[in-house]
């Protein structure tokens, strides 16, 4: 199985929207490429961790390839604003890839420049090695499957 990590505004909403796809095996959020250790989603939000939310997606690529699954999360995130998704804005709320394995960059690299063609505006995604990821808490975990209702910057009705 392969692993990336995917930023995209609110981590709830990116990690159900992953959970939907065929091949992808499992989804945690958390908080990634900060300068805490082991922050809390309280601290996450005063902004001065340098942590953006984000879902750990782990993949069976004999399913679906990296550079399709950069496809679907491209169709949910607006790669050029800064900061904000949705109606979620602070630093924490980027949108990122964060990779793991070197090989995963140049694919990564490939679908931004596709993208970049859709917009006029320069795309602002974050593109870094993993640094760091730390679990989020547990009632953030599957967070839209226990709380059907609950906020998402992410139209999900349509899948």
């Amino acid at each position: 199985m392969k692993e990336i990590i995917l930023a995209g505004g609110c981590f709830w909403g990116v990690e159900e929207y992953m959970s939907r796809i065929d091949g992808i095996v499992e989804t945690r959020v958390g908080y990634a490429n900060g300068m805490t250790h082991n922050p809390s989603y309280e601290d996450v939000c005063k902004r001065n961790t340098g942590h953006a939310e984000a879902c750990i997606v782990r993949y069976d690529e004999n399913i679906i390839s990296l550079e399709e699954l950069l496809n679907r999360f491209w169709k949910v995130i607006d790669p050029t604003s800064l900061n904000k998704q949705g109606g979620d804005v602070g630093h924490q709320y980027r949108t990122g890839i964060y990779y793991i394995d070197d090989a995963d960059l140049p694919i990564i690299k490939k679908s931004i420049e596709e993208e970049q063609k859709k917009y006029n505006k320069k795309i602002v995604t974050e593109v870094e090695p993993l640094s760091c990821f730390y679990d989020a808490e547990e009632y953030h975990q599957q967070y839209l499957k226990k709380n059907p209702g609950g906020y998402c910057h992410i139209d999900l009705s349509s899948m």
